[in-house]
């Protein structure tokens, strides 16, 4: 069975430093980021690779079924059974179709869907304060807006199938970290009682 953790939050969150550190911490859970997932395939220069860079360039969602394939054969192929994926989903139509490969797939838990919560702010400081080649304002805007349009469909969805947390991420890396090991902790020690 493959235990399966989401982590979801705002650009600039954090959310894939943090997942990176509790795979650290934790030899039995695997991480991966949508974001490096896609942007790995962008580097091949592959056909598809292009086509998702036609999409990731201008902060645009990737196409539902490159993601949902892109994460199903990551989760089927990883060797350990509890699996971080953050950054997933980003849409209402990405949870309501990875709902489905949950459905079809009696192998897949979803265990739980953790936020990392911060304001637009911070959010919008950090992004604009890492230099990456993709990070502007305009760009910021438009990946802030697909984040926000559908976060309240979302929380709603995984709040009523009672698998969704919360941590405040405008603390120091570390508590944040230190919150979601524990909720992943604990639910990798119940699945084993």
């Amino acid at each position: 069975m493959k235990n399966v953790f989401l982590i979801i939050g705002a650009p600039g969150s954090g959310k894939t430093t943090d997942a990176s550190m509790i795979k650290e911490m934790n030899q039995s859970v695997e991480h991966y980021s949508t974001g490096d997932m896609l942007r790995a395939e962008v580097a091949k220069g592959s056909e598809l690779g292009k086509e998702i860079n036609s999409f990731i360039s201008k902060g645009n969602l990737v196409p539902l079924e490159i993601v949902i394939n892109t994460i199903t054969s990551a989760i089927k192929s990883s060797d350990l059974d509890f699996i971080i994926i953050d950054g997933f989903p980003r849409s209402v139509e990405q949870m309501q179709k990875f709902d489905e490969v949950l459905k079809d797939n009696s192998d897949i838990n979803l265990n739980c869907v953790i936020e990392v919560d911060v304001s637009e702010e911070v959010a919008k400081e950090r992004i604009l304060g890492r230099n990456r080649n993709d990070d502007n304002e305009e760009i910021f805007n438009n990946r802030m807006k697909i984040f926000t349009d559908p976060i309240e469909e979302i929380r709603k969805f995984y709040k009523n199938k009672g698998c969704y947390k919360v941590v405040n991420g405008e603390r120091t890396i570390d508590e944040i970290v230190a919150d979601m090991n524990e909720i992943i902790v604990q639910a990798i020690m119940k699945s084993m009682n």
